[in-house]
């Protein structure tokens, strides 16, 4: 449930910058989030709907991008990632 709070502010963050660049509708939003979280996708998107009905945002689909988790020795600066 705590996907829901997350959402939130990242739905205030879209409106304010649409309403920044004057955007009629936002059909698209991409989100990168690393491989650690527990967050779940699929709740992020439903929350989303929920939280956008009645915005532009709505019927936007979020495009989710997860990222490695990446680590680097500070003696050698070699990076290492987690599988």
């Amino acid at each position: 449930m705590h996907e829901l709070s997350i959402v939130d502010g990242i739905l205030k963050v879209v409106l304010k910058h649409a309403a920044g660049h004057r955007v009629e509708r936002v059909v698209g939003v991409g989100l990168r989030i690393g491989e650690l979280s527990d967050l779940v996708d699929e709740w992020i998107q439903r929350y989303f709907d929920y939280l956008s009905e009645g915005t532009i945002a709505a019927g936007a689909t979020l495009k989710i991008e997860r990222s490695p988790v990446v680590f680097r020795c500070e003696m050698c600066r070699e990076d290492f990632s987690v599988n």
